[in-house]
């Protein structure tokens, strides 16, 4: 956690850089973008994966649960994929 003074330091150069350098920014601002799409992606291949072994494990609570969690996560990936294009 920042201090107060710091985290307004670090807005300051933050704005700063954003106004000099819109590059470099949008380049990184692209990669937080790209890493969220790909943990959605791999959390979704992972509840696929692991969603017959939780209905056999688990019984059909468990199966309720991972596909409502498959559906939010389908559901974000869209909404992220509709935002970043």
């Amino acid at each position: 956690m920042l201090s107060k003074e710091d985290q307004r330091r670090f807005e300051q150069i933050t704005r700063h850089l954003r106004a000099t350098d819109p590059d470099f920014f949008a380049r990184m601002d692209d990669r937080v973008r790209g890493r969220r799409g790909r943990l959605l992606l791999l959390l979704t291949v992972l509840l696929w994966a692991s969603l017959p072994a939780l209905i056999v494990l688990g019984g059909g609570l468990a199966g309720v649960i991972c596909g409502v969690t498959l559906l939010i996560n389908g559901g974000l990936m869209w909404r992220a994929r509709r935002r970043y294009r």
